[in-house]
C-alpha cells in the first residue's frame, strides 16, 4: 500500500463531492480524503497497484489540478 500527497485546487465540499464518485470508482484506491482547511488542500490517498500519475489522471479527469508533493 502507498501513501501519495497531492496538492490540489479542490478547496470546498462541492469539489470534494465532485472527485468523489471518481475516485471512489477508481480501481487501487483504497482510502482518501481532502484537507480544505489546509492552504495547499491537500489530498492523501492511500493506493495499491497504482500510481501517482494514474491518481492525478483520475482528478484531473474529475476537473481538478492534483500536483505530487
Amino acid at each position: 500500500m502507498e501513501t501519495y500527497k497531492f496538492k490540489t485546487n479542490i478547496n470546498c465540499s462541492g469539489c470534494v463531492a465532485g472527485v468523489t464518485p471518481h475516485l471512489n470508482q477508481a480501481e487501487g484506491v483504497e482510502k482518501w480524503n481532502v484537507d480544505t482547511a489546509n492552504p495547499q488542500k491537500v489530498l492523501t490517498v492511500e493506493a495499491a497497484g497504482v500510481s501517482a500519475e494514474e491518481v492525478a489522471a483520475i482528478v484531473a479527469k474529475a476537473g481538478f489540478v492534483a500536483e505530487k508533493i
